[in-house]
């Protein structure tokens, strides 16, 4: 009786000691995360809106990306983008503690002067990198520093977006797809809840949008399952654009610095025989206008991925699933009432769709049609984000991802780990 009782005493203070430690790493994440990931929305925020006041700033673009390849090369981290993240939770590699003010100001640099980007790439950059050092100011093992980059990936999405649960969500599927550690979810979830908190408190307002959700029916949900093999094309084509055009400015451009004035050019030359900067930053507006009103151009999902494409190709910083998100909902809003489905929730139903095949994180993009979009259309959401996720394949926006089961049969895949190919 005695050794159980010193058993058990012996398990209750491991798991009493493991809580603390998560605890405490979380909350120390969760609020450099929150304060820098609102730092880092305003920021942003100002250079869009000094950007559409002032159209001229365009012409800066050139020089902004003379800057950003300086910035990465004085910190000898030229390349380095979301896949070391992922390589870094897969496989222990080191970040650098540059990573993050690099980062942060090449991504604002790319927005003030019109590159073609999001923001959530920074965010996962920045905030693993947080999480990375922080792991290593408290002396963590490795294993565990892997996971602290996990919270520093979900604290700085939430603070972003104002989604907790889709933050924690993704951090944990987007590494390893078929397999979870559910063991990361409360220190990964704390952060974000933390952060999410400090940016509501400071002033930053949620990501949320107003949308009519359709009455539940079978003719509705059959339609949007034909919707949704649509959008599992394009899911394949956003792909390919964005890699192939990584791929081509590389192979055009070898030398950084010529690679992203002939970037900017092409930018700038779009933009000014286009009209308008529609296209230019995340476009978030474009968005919006999607969802609440239903109003896309028939051209805009295809024109903001190739622009994507030749902003993230020339070496500028943001993201890829932002413009996701706008492609998806401007391809939905356009292509959805060709089945008799409303635009506007047309145009929710494409974000979720291209947003879950193209970061292959179907329980993160049930999360995020919930907390964007409210609980009310969440069937409809599940059979887009099912459609997308299997006939998408293995496309996806990350190299360094990988796929350890398949999409189609209840097996492992050969060798239990397949890395998703890129062209």
């Amino acid at each position: 009786m005695r050794d159980y009782l010193k058993e058990r005493g012996q398990r209750i203070a491991a798991y009493a000691k493991g809580l603390t430690k998560w605890l405490i790493l979380a909350v120390c994440v969760g609020i450099l995360c929150g304060l820098a990931g609102t730092a880092f929305h305003v920021l942003v925020e100002h250079a869009t809106e000094l950007r559409t006041e002032h159209p001229w700033l365009l012409f800066l673009l050139p020089i902004a990306g003379l800057v950003i390849v300086a910035l990465y090369k004085a910190a000898h981290i030229e390349g380095v983008g979301t896949n070391d993240v992922i390589d870094c939770v897969q496989d222990g590699k080191p970040l650098s503690i540059w990573l993050l003010p690099v980062m942060f100001v090449s991504t604002v640099l790319t927005h003030l002067a019109g590159g073609s980007a999001g923001r959530e790439g920074a965010a996962l950059q920045m905030g693993g990198d947080i999480g990375w050092q922080m792991g290593r100011l408290l002396r963590l093992n490795n294993h565990d520093c892997r996971t602290a980059t996990l919270c520093g990936m979900s604290a700085f999405f939430s603070a972003l977006f104002g989604t907790p649960l889709t933050a924690a969500f993704f951090a944990l599927t987007v590494i390893h797809v078929g397999v979870v550690f559910y063991s990361a979810f409360f220190p990964c979830f704390v952060s974000a809840m933390v952060a999410y908190g400090i940016s509501l408190a400071l002033g930053v307002a949620p990501t949320r949008f107003s949308v009519a959700v359709p009455e539940l029916s079978a003719s509705m949900m059959v339609r949007v399952g034909l919707f949704s093999i649509l959008c599992s094309l394009v899911v394949i084509l956003f792909c390919a654009i964005l890699h192939q055009g990584n791929h081509c400015m590389a192979k055009l451009f070898p030398n950084r610095w010529a690679r992203v004035l002939a970037g900017s050019a092409a930018v700038i030359l779009f933009t000014f025989l286009y009209g308008e900067m529609r296209y230019n930053g995340a476009g978030m507006s474009v968005i919006t206008a999607a969802i609440e009103q239903g109003t896309a151009l028939p051209w805009d999902w295809i024109l903001k991925a190739l622009l994507t494409a030749v902003t993230l190709g020339a070496g500028f910083k943001g993201g890829e699933v932002v413009p996701c998100f706008f492609v998806g909902a401007t391809f939905g809003c356009v292509a959805a009432p060709l089945f008799g489905i409303p635009s506007g929730f047309g145009a929710a139903l494409g974000l979720a769709g291209l947003f879950c095949g193209a970061s292959n994180c179907l329980p993160a993009t049930l999360f995020l049609s919930v907390e964007l979009f409210g609980s009310e259309g969440l069937l409809y959401f599940a059979i887009v984000c099912g459609v997308t996720y299997v006939l998408s394949g293995y496309s996806g926006l990350y190299s360094s991802q990988t796929i350890l089961t398949s999409k189609l049969e209840s097996e492992y895949l050969e060798g239990q780990k397949e890395q998703v190919k890129r062209g």
